[in-house]
């Protein structure tokens, strides 16, 4: 409309999922793909370093949040100095909105994949995607740490909501529209003006995903709000036919991996 750990591995009880893989482990490198590539031993050094300090401070501010997290405490994590921390980032802040790009990216790219796939194995039209989209959104803002603790509490508190709304912008208006516009063609919801469609429909995602992980019980309002989401959703259905509509599963699910 999730999450490396640290370099040491992943939590206790915690598997290690495809994207740690990706982020934190030291791929192999030959001094020939170097020649070849151009990248020197120091640029990939100065790589690497950064790439240490974004898995360390995910972990802790994941774990811990962003406000009783100490820079000295990511550095020790890193394994690097201070002073490598301020090459890379101007302050904590700044690593930290490098870590929020980060863990948005990942859940954004899952989301997709997810329906592609849901798709694939039980072709449906683009409104009934979104909306199995949306409810996939509301598990992850409940059941990945990474994503609730870092971009839905932390995030606009430590950044100002300008932060959340440039993460939609980036990574949900576009798909959000195409979706929509799709959904308009194949006459499944009316034909509204998309551009203001796109706005409404992602605030409306966005205030569930934040209210659902900042919720006392979380798994009780993801129930919820998925419920209240859902009949607010249908009521776009061409003409709002809501009858035509059945409602999508507001229970908890596990997410497309």
């Amino acid at each position: 409309m999730p999450a490396p750990r640290c370099l040491a591995g992943p939590r206790a009880g915690h598997p290690r999922t495809i994207d740690e893989h990706r982020s934190d482990a030291v791929p192999f490198r030959s001094h020939s793909l170097h020649h070849n590539q151009g990248v020197t031993p120091r640029s990939e050094q100065t790589a690497d370093t950064r790439q240490a300090l974004v898995v360390a401070a995910r972990r802790r501010f994941a774990e811990q949040g962003y406000a009783a997290t100490g820079t000295e405490e990511i550095v020790a994590d890193a394994q690097v100095t201070r002073g490598a921390l301020y090459h890379h980032f101007r302050d904590k802040a700044e690593l930290f909105r490098t870590v929020m790009e980060q863990v948005a990216t990942e859940v954004a790219e899952k989301l997709v994949a997810g329906e592609l796939a849901r798709d694939a194995e039980l072709p449906s039209d683009a409104w009934t995607q979104l909306r199995t989209g949306f409810q996939s959104l509301l598990d992850i803002s409940t059941a990945d740490s990474d994503f609730q603790r870092i971009v839905l509490v932390d995030g606009p508190a430590v950044l100002g909501s300008e932060a959340w709304d440039t993460l939609v912008e980036r990574h949900g208006y576009r798909l959000l529209s195409e979706w929509l516009e799709r959904a308009i063609a194949e006459e499944r919801i009316d034909p509204l003006p998309v551009a203001p469609l796109t706005r409404l429909v992602a605030a409306l995602l966005s205030e569930a995903s934040i209210y659902t992980a900042r919720a006392t019980d979380p798994d009780v309002a993801r129930v919820e709000i998925g419920i209240v989401l859902d009949r607010l959703l249908r009521g776009l259905g061409r003409g709002g036919d809501l009858a035509a509509q059945p409602p999508v599963s507001a229970e908890p699910s596990t997410s497309p991996s």
